[in-house]
């Protein structure tokens, strides 16, 4: 699939960090002195600075662009949560070329392209896992994480915690080329991180303020700019381990941002903001250090894109591969490695379910189809669609045949989730749907539970696709209270049906409230569930609904319930 090329004795290390909800305006080298991030601005100094570099509006697409090479829609990716996340099995990810062309391959942190295998990422190319594959998390304080395939509990501040596995990873392959992908996922809500990051804003001034100052809620930018901060310690930590392992000068060092910022805040008077295909929701930052192959100091003015960085790193680390389908990314090592190389001009497009936008170097059409000149109007104030017909027809046309390309892709997601690839398949709530007066703990499904289970008409269901029939043992992830211990669970599929009884109470706390630096909205709080086995099912091949009711109800309700997790024997 992927091969060697090139001069190298040792092909080039990839460290490749990714924030998550981190604004384009969130970094002191673009200008903002309401904080300071030095360890990410050297990169610049020492590297390049992609000046105008586009993601994606929200989280997953960007991830799946960054995989692939590939608009996310082609790829499948139709939304953030209950199954819209995931990477079609049909796309070359990055770590299958890189780990092809022989590196270890690693990810630390937020996926968020899918969670049962083969969407889960030890089975899209990397060799080692520790982290999340859901949006969000709910808690950031020794949270429950997947390592490899397997709930493990982490230890402190997550982006910490994660940087720290990632250092692990680096040291013990530091004599074998290796790809080490750190995803982390701040400053994505819940808006939590440690007093010795929040002190420093918690009173501060901010003399730096959102356009539109009216729309800014200060304690909720605080705590982003704390969160910041903290990245960027981390990233000199991981900067400072290349030191240490002697490996600066063979790492290409990459810095970017998922989409937008999560919340009005300063971000250079550019329009728009997470969730938006305007300017504002889509610049993010990018900068990118390779020592004696990237000239310090390098500015690249060419609009560039998530779409990008598969081919470029690639190119720059030598590693050839057959792309399946065709790539919309190009190599950006011309601009990397060269003084005024030949660029033509481009169209970079960016799609939010049915709103598209597309960016030339110059011009930007938004979703309702009015043209903004960037370079006299970066903030897209006035409309010159009418002054510009020519201009105007031709981004629309181009909207119109990118439309037509991904339109199969956008919609309902019908796509069941798979059971038996591996031996272990988990069901978490964020999947199911939840049925009667069954409830989730809180709006945004990613990081929720099913709860308000109270009726036996109540049910809650998966799409599922059993790929490997077999005896499977099940695990049913609740919670209880003392005085309602003893309702029997019925699960069924197709003809299969297995029946367990909840005989044992478990009343944990809700976490995340106490360490909130803002009120989280939407998102839920967690807490500790614990595995209750029903026992053991035959299920047989092919699709169907996965169901949960209740036969006997012994108190108010039945359970609240997180996971259902498979176990093929």
């Amino acid at each position: 699939m992927a091969t060697a090329a090139g001069a190298f004795a040792k092909r080039p290390n990839v460290l490749m960090i990714v924030a998550d909800d981190q604004g384009w305006g969130d970094l002191s080298i673009h200008g903002n002195t309401n904080l300071e991030t030095p360890n990410i601005d050297s990169l610049a100094r020492d590297g390049a600075l992609i000046d105008r570099f586009y993601a994606c509006p929200v989280c997953a697409p960007m991830r799946a662009e960054f995989m692939t090479g590939r608009y996310h829609a082609r790829g499948g990716v139709r939304g953030v949560s209950t199954g819209a996340e995931r990477l079609n099995l049909g796309e070359l990810t990055i770590a299958e070329v890189f780990k092809g062309a022989g590196y270890a391959t690693g990810i630390f942190g937020k996926w968020h392209n899918g969670s049962q295998p083969p969407y889960h990422p030890n089975f899209r190319g990397f060799d080692e896992f520790y982290g999340f594959t859901s949006g969000h998390w709910g808690q950031y304080f020794t949270p429950e994480l997947d390592h490899n395939g397997e709930l493990v509990r982490g230890q402190g501040y997550i982006i910490d915690d994660l940087t720290n596995h990632a250092m692990d990873f680096m040291a013990l392959h530091q004599k074998r080329s290796f790809f080490c992908y750190v995803p982390f996922n701040s400053p994505h809500s819940p808006m939590q991180v440690p007093d010795r990051f929040y002190d420093k804003f918690k009173d501060a001034p901010l003399p730096m303020r959102a356009t539109d100052a009216a729309k800014e809620d200060l304690p909720f930018t605080r705590a982003a700019l704390a969160m910041c901060e903290n990245i960027d310690w981390n990233v000199g930590r991981l900067l400072e381990q290349l030191r240490k392992l002697k490996l600066a000068q063979d790492t290409i060092v990459v810095y970017v941002s998922d989409n937008g910022p999560n919340s009005w805040r300063w971000n250079g008077g550019m329009k728009g903001r997470k969730a938006s295909t305007d300017e504002g929701g889509v610049r993010v930052p990018c900068l990118m250090r390779w020592p004696g192959r990237v000239a310090p100091g390098t500015k690249i003015p060419q609009i560039a894109g998530a779409i990008d960085l598969l081919p470029t790193l690639t190119d720059l680390a030598g590693v050839t591969f057959r792309a399946p389908k065709p790539l919309d990314g190009r190599s950006l090592k011309p601009l990397l490695t060269a003084k005024n190389p030949p660029w033509e001009d481009r169209m970079i497009f960016s799609q939010q379910n049915r709103q598209v936008s597309v960016r030339t170097q110059r011009y930007r059409l938004d979703a309702a189809g009015k043209l903004f000149d960037m370079v006299q109007d970066p903030g897209q104030t006035t409309d010159i669609a009418s002054r510009e017909p020519a201009e105007t027809k031709r981004l629309a046309e181009a909207v119109a045949k990118f439309r037509q390309e991904v339109a199969p892709f956008i919609g309902p997601d019908d796509r069941p989730f798979p059971i038996g690839y591996a031996k272990t398949t988990w069901l978490p709530a964020r999947d199911g749907v939840g049925h009667g007066g069954i409830q989730r703990s809180a709006q945004a499904p990613n990081c929720s539970f099913f709860t308000h289970w109270t009726a036996k008409e109540d049910r809650m269901t998966w799409n599922v696709e059993v790929l490997q029939a077999g005896t499977y043992s099940v695990d049913l992830y609740y919670t209880c209270a003392a005085a309602d211990v003893g309702s029997t669970v019925e699960m069924t599929l197709g003809a299969s049906k297995l029946t367990g009884k909840i005989d044992a109470a478990h009343d944990p706390p809700l976490e995340g409230a106490k360490e909130d630096r803002v009120d989280r909205g939407q998102e839920s709080y967690v807490k500790a569930f614990k595995p209750l086995r029903l026992g053991s099912v035959r299920l047989e091949r092919g699709r169907g609904s996965l169901a949960l009711r209740a036969t006997e109800i012994s108190g108010k309700q039945v359970a609240d319930v997180r996971y259902v997790i498979l176990r093929r024997a």
